[in-house]
């Protein structure tokens, strides 16, 4: 699936241990440092933030097996809307009024539905694969 990543690991993990473990381990110069917090304010929970683009970033989260649908240990990484994403797509909702508007909104919707497809997923990727590697030294994976 575009814009989502998951990785399964042989234990579970908390946000905190999560966070701790990328602090030891993370390549902050090459990969960007990190935050936990919300991505905007209307964010159910904390992540792991990683700066993807200007309208978005990468979330990581771990989620342990049990459960209907977590039968497996796992850190999920995903695209999610900046701030600035989220009250751009916020606009997006607004009927638009005269033909105009209509066509700066549809341009912004493609636009943003390039910039995830584009440059945010490639971000992602980057950052799966260098989480992904730092698990198999580190003797995580599943």
């Amino acid at each position: 699936m575009i814009g989502r990543q998951v990785i399964l690991i042989n234990k579970s993990l908390t946000l905190q241990e999560l966070e701790q473990f990328m602090q030891e381990n993370w390549d902050k110069e090459q990969y960007s440092n990190f935050q936990i917090g919300k991505p905007t304010a209307a964010s159910v929970e904390e992540y792991i933030l990683l700066p993807a683009t200007e309208r978005f970033l990468v979330i990581v989260y771990p989620r342990s097996a049990g459960g209907l649908f977590s039968k497996d240990n796992k850190i999920i990484l995903s695209t999610a809307d900046t701030p600035a994403g989220a009250k751009a797509a916020l606009l997006e909702y607004f009927p638009a009024r005269g033909p105009i508007t209509k066509l700066w909104q549809t341009s912004q919707v493609m636009n943003a539905e390039k910039e995830r497809k584009g440059p945010a997923e490639e971000v992602l990727q980057m950052y799966t694969a260098h989480m992904k590697d730092l698990l198999g030294r580190n003797g995580m994976l599943k």
